[in-house]
């Protein structure tokens, strides 16, 4: 009883975390390779997947490894500053917030292969009608281009959420205490399986919710129409273009490459 809603807390803020990541990343990475021609978009719009060929609790080693307080750069900046172990502030990676970033980076990719499809479908005729219009760029795009995009983006956030209710081995490296975490020390640790059962319960009800909401979003915007072929994608060019270049190279960088030299350095 008393273990039930900690869990169902620490869930929620979980996801939440998680969201925030999988949006910004999924989403603006989505967006641009679909909509702007920059340096190097060709090979990021596969780059963007790899992500998903490293598993959340791999990704939770490396960066605990590296960013610890024995790790390699807290060891580096000691070594460069004279600084005592506690003369100094650093995040503590082994947290509800390193947890939810960690499980964003791994899992972005579902969000971003649904919308940058929504994205490259949208109706360029109707945003010309808009801006026709008078309204304004930014408008456009919330008004316009969103609402076509938004049923995938909340399929690839429900997998998305999906996912992380699920996940065991990350939430557990990181000493988050999750509703899968707490069935599991229920019935393996406890040998509770009445508790076990009611917390599994809330858990499905929780998944329910979001493959409810996730029918639900689709049935709202069934009026909404997309393009019948890919919309032309607009140039960028010098400092804009490698703008774009840097914010989908930083997605990949953190959720796969940097992670991917961690483990080799370590190995």
């Amino acid at each position: 009883g008393t273990v039930l809603p900690s869990s169902v807390a620490s869930t929620i803020q979980l996801a939440m975390v998680v969201l925030a990541v999988v949006l910004l990343a999924g989403v603006g990475s989505g967006w641009l390779v679909a909509a702007y021609e920059f340096p190097g978009r060709s090979w990021l719009a596969w780059a963007l997947v790899l992500p998903l060929s490293m598993p959340a609790f791999v990704l939770a080693y490396a960066y605990t490894d590296f960013f610890d307080t024995s790790g390699p750069f807290q060891s580096w900046l000691r070594e460069l500053t004279g600084w005592a172990v506690r003369e100094y502030w650093f995040p503590d990676i082994r947290s509800l917030p390193g947890a939810g970033l960690v499980l964003g980076l791994a899992l972005y990719p579902y969000v971003y292969m649904l919308a940058r499809s929504a994205f490259a479908e949208r109706s360029p005729s109707l945003a010309e009608a808009a801006r026709s219009l008078g309204l304004h760029a930014r408008l456009v795009w919330w008004r316009v281009t969103w609402p076509v995009a938004r049923p995938a983006v909340a399929a690839g956030c429900a997998l998305v959420l999906m996912e992380t209710l699920a996940d065991f081995g990350t939430v557990t490296y990181f000493g988050v205490d999750t509703l899968t975490a707490a069935i599991y020390r229920s019935w393996q640790g406890l040998g509770d399986r009445v508790a076990a059962a009611r917390l599994a319960f809330v858990l499905l009800a929780m998944v329910g919710l979001l493959v409810f909401l996730e029918r639900r979003q689709r049935q709202r915007m069934r009026f909404y129409a997309r393009g019948t072929k890919h919309a032309p994608r607009a140039l960028l060019e010098g400092a804009a273009g490698w703008r774009a270049f840097a914010l989908c190279s930083l997605p990949v960088v953190l959720g796969f490459v940097l992670p991917a030299l961690l483990l080799v350095r370590a190995w």
